[in-house]
């Protein structure tokens, strides 16, 4: 399939000239992972297109308030730590990713050295999988993925390894952002962001002629 920059615009929400950009990545990744049906495509679009903020962000903002630390991360910080740690993204990170996904305990500075990229990426262990997928050495060099052509790479290996195109080809779109947004496509909760993945879901759709 080809992924011309005007239905990598709608399906993921970006400007032409961002778009443009990232045809080429896009079409590169998509096919190294055989992300080629109507249907799959839409949803890796669309789903993208949330992760990456409409093709803006290579990674993750951690820049929460004491309310939005209580909101988001309530197993890791109480209101006096909410206050203590508010509005500063590397001190967040390293405290509410410490000791998952392979990471060190919240000294070792891994929680922000392996925080979220891409697609799916966080922490060291991921990392890990993810560079030897892509042949990338990420662990040495974690902002490799803040590279398009790397970040959307890493998003389409995700992808494959998920299983993901299964529920993209069968129509399944609520699956896909339970299984990317709650790490379960069978989770009975709203994904993060779904009005907002399911209007880009129907934008990349009609771009690609799919009734």
């Amino acid at each position: 399939m080809n992924l011309t920059p005007d239905i990598i615009a709608a399906g993921c929400g970006a400007t032409p000239l961002r778009a443009a950009q990232w045809a080429a990545p896009m079409q590169a990744a998509c096919a190294r992972y055989q992300i080629a049906e109507p249907l799959d495509v839409a949803a890796f679009l669309a789903t993208y297109g949330v992760e990456s903020a409409r093709l803006t962000a290579l990674s993750e903002n951690l820049n929460y308030s004491a309310a939005g630390l209580l909101a988001t991360f309530p197993k890791y910080f109480n209101a006096a730590q909410a206050q203590t740690y508010a509005n500063k993204p590397e001190m967040i990170a390293n405290r509410a990713y410490a000791n998952r996904n392979g990471n060190g305990d919240e000294t070792s500075g891994d929680g922000w050295t392996f925080r979220g990229r891409s697609m799916g990426i966080t922490g060291r262990r991921n990392y890990l999988l993810c560079g030897v997928g892509i042949d990338l050495d990420l662990v040495e060099q974690p902002e490799l993925l803040e590279q398009p052509a790397n970040a959307v790479m890493a998003a389409a290996w995700y992808w494959f390894n998920r299983d993901l195109s299964e529920l993209g080809t069968a129509g399944n779109f609520l699956g896909v952002s339970r299984a990317v947004n709650l790490g379960s496509a069978t989770s009975k909760a709203t994904p993060n962001g779904y009005t907002e993945r399911l209007a880009l879901y129907d934008a990349a759709k009609k771009a690609l002629g799919v009734v």
